[in-house]
């Protein structure tokens, strides 16, 4: 399935990708912080409750500003379990679908009643870090998908009739394997969303996803990386109503000023095309990541998913640098994070370094266990 780039990075092509691997990953928890509190709410109840433009800044959600939702944390399990897939691949075991539900299986773990005896299994260092065992409304087709240790698969997927954009909201990831071919990327994606969500429409939804942010961690521009994903979806049975909502987004950005109203009305009713659609479009049309973050939230659709989509998209295409420092400060978990976004970001550019056959670090293995 794809390979890194390995050895070939030069210092400047690091940093470049580090940020924007830090930026995609900031990106989605800055626009699910940004939007929990108001998460279904409709346009006039955010206005009566924050004033007439609605969210401008951080409020509070679950007892603090800057907290995130489930979408954050899988995430950031996706993240944990792109590494591992990369570390077992010096065991020939190379199967990145069964890494990544594995690591969902330790989300999962987090959101069940454990002493803290239990707690401290070696599961990896991810998997220890208490800030993410707060519950955080998940979805009732994530417990389902990962309540028990039975794997979906795009051939037999978990939760069939299950259309909603949980499962985009954990792919972004998937976007930074920037050595992977495109196509590449798109399977794993799909193959890793039909682990929740197996409508056909979840798993396109989260594959197009992958691949924009792919194309804009590879330097390409937004419009550039949507063109190039409707290509790559155009050769996928049922990509209709995806590729619709990719296009219904271009369209929108040449009616106009935005309003919570367009936004809404791409949301429409909440599946993974339009929330995608919403997101894409409030990334193409924001003056900067503030703007286009507000306009993600200020509407009366799924306000967090709409936003965490949103956030990884202009965080990987501007970089770290170019989010809001003020909210970034805030954020919950910041410190995980960005620890998590370097391990990444070091082990996509010089993995041989850490556990190839010819020399290992035995910090990176217990850090990121093959087992």
């Amino acid at each position: 399935m794809g390979a890194t780039a390995g050895a070939v990075w030069g210092r400047a092509e690091q940093q470049d990708f580090r940020s924007r691997v830090r930026g995609t990953l900031l990106g989605v928890a800055v626009g699910d912080a940004l939007g929990a509190p108001v998460d279904g709410l409709g346009i006039e109840e955010i206005r009566e409750a924050y004033g007439a433009e609605g969210v401008v800044d951080l409020v509070p959600a679950y007892g603090r500003r800057g907290a995130v939702t489930h979408l954050t944390q899988l995430t950031l399990f996706s993240v944990d379990g792109l590494i591992r897939a990369q570390v077992r691949r010096d065991t020939g075991a190379w199967h990145p679908p069964t890494d990544l539900h594995r690591a969902y299986l330790r989300w999962a773990a987090t959101q069940r009643d454990w002493g803290p005896d239990e707690r401290r299994k070696d599961n990896g260092w991810l998997a220890r870090e208490e800030w993410l065992y707060a519950r955080r409304d998940p979805a009732r087709s994530l417990l389902i998908g990962f309540g028990d240790e039975v794997m979906g698969t795009l051939g037999a997927p978990k939760n069939p009739g299950e259309a909603g954009p949980e499962a985009a909201a954990r792919s972004a990831p998937f976007g930074l394997l920037v050595g992977w071919e495109p196509q590449l990327v798109v399977q794993l994606a799909m193959e890793c969303a039909a682990q929740s969500h197996g409508h056909p429409v979840a798993s396109l939804a989260a594959g197009a996803y992958a691949v924009v942010v792919h194309g804009l961690a590879r330097g390409e521009s937004l419009d550039g990386a949507v063109q190039r994903a409707l290509v790559m979806l155009a050769a996928r049975p049922g990509h209709e109503p995806v590729s619709t909502g990719l296009q219904l987004a271009l369209g929108a950005v040449r009616q106009g000023i935005p309003t919570p109203g367009r936004v809404e009305e791409l949301a429409g009713d909440g599946t993974a095309e339009a929330v995608l659609s919403a997101a894409l479009y409030c990334a193409l049309v924001g003056e900067d990541v503030r703007h286009g973050l507000r306009l993600a939230v200020n509407h009366g659709g799924p306000s967090a998913t709409t936003a965490a989509l949103a956030g990884g998209l202009l965080g990987a295409l501007h970089g770290e640098t170019a989010l809001p420092p003020a909210w970034v400060a805030e954020l919950e978990g910041r410190p995980t994070l960005l620890e998590l976004a370097d391990d990444f970001a070091m082990e996509m550019t010089q993995g041989p370094a850490l556990h190839s056959p010819a020399g290992a670090a035995p910090a990176w293995l217990a850090r990121y266990p093959r087992g």
